[in-house]
C-alpha cells in the first residue's frame, strides 16, 4: 500500500476532519513531526506536520520550486533505530490547500523542507530507501530483516504499521 500513489483529495468532510486529528494523535504519540494518510491506510494526498511555523494540514500538496542540496541523517518511524544520510533540495515551495479550502504556500529551508519532501514522497509512493544507493540499499534491508526478526522491537507504536517521519 505504501507504494502506491495516493489520488487527490475532492471532499472535505467530518470523516476528513476526524482523520486528521487522529493523525496528529498517532503523530505526536510516535515522536514523529509529520504523517502522510497513505502511512495510516488512506490512499489520499495530504498530510500533517509540527515543524518550524506550527501545526499544519496540507492537502494535494505539490513542490512548485526547489534550490540547492543538503544532506542530514533521515529516518522514518517505521524502521526505529535506522536512518542515512539523504541528499534533498535544500529549500522548497510548496503548495497546497488546507481543511478550509484556503491556499497553502510555504517557503521551507533545510529541516521544514526535508519533512515536506519526505512526506510528499509517501504521497507518490516512494519510501527511504529508495534514496539509498545501491550498496546502501542491500545493507538496509538486512538491517530491516533482522530488525523484523526481533520480536521486542516493535516497528511503530500504532497498529497498522504506520510511520511518520524521525530525523536524527
Amino acid at each position: 500500500m505504501l507504494r502506491t500513489v495516493a489520488a487527490d483529495v475532492t471532499d472535505v468532510d467530518g470523516s476528513l476532519v476526524s482523520l486528521v486529528e487522529s493523525m496528529f494523535t498517532t503523530m505526536y504519540e510516535a515522536a514523529g513531526i509529520g504523517l502522510a494518510a497513505p502511512q495510516v491506510g488512506v490512499q489520499r494526498r495530504f498530510f500533517v506536520y509540527d515543524h518550524g511555523a506550527g501545526t499544519g494540514v496540507v492537502l494535494n500538496p505539490r513542490i512548485v520550486e526547489s534550490d540547492g542540496e543538503w544532506a542530514f541523517d533521515e529516518g522514518c518511524l517505521s524502521v526505529p533505530g535506522l536512518s542515512w544520510e539523504i541528499i534533498r533540495p535544500k529549500q522548497i515551495h510548496l503548495v497546497g490547500v488546507d481543511l478550509d479550502g484556503n491556499e497553502v504556500s510555504i517557503e521551507a529551508d533545510e529541516l521544514e523542507a526535508r519533512l515536506f519532501q519526505h512526506e510528499l514522497d509517501h504521497l507518490e509512493g516512494i519510501l527511504l530507501i529508495d534514496h539509498l544507493d545501491d550498496g546502501q540499499k542491500k545493507d538496509a534491508k538486512r538491517a530491516l530483516r533482522e530488525l523484523a526478526l526481533k520480536p521486542s522491537q516493535s516497528t511503530f507504536p500504532k497498529a497498522d504499521g504506520v510511520d511518520g517521519l524521525r530525523l536524527r
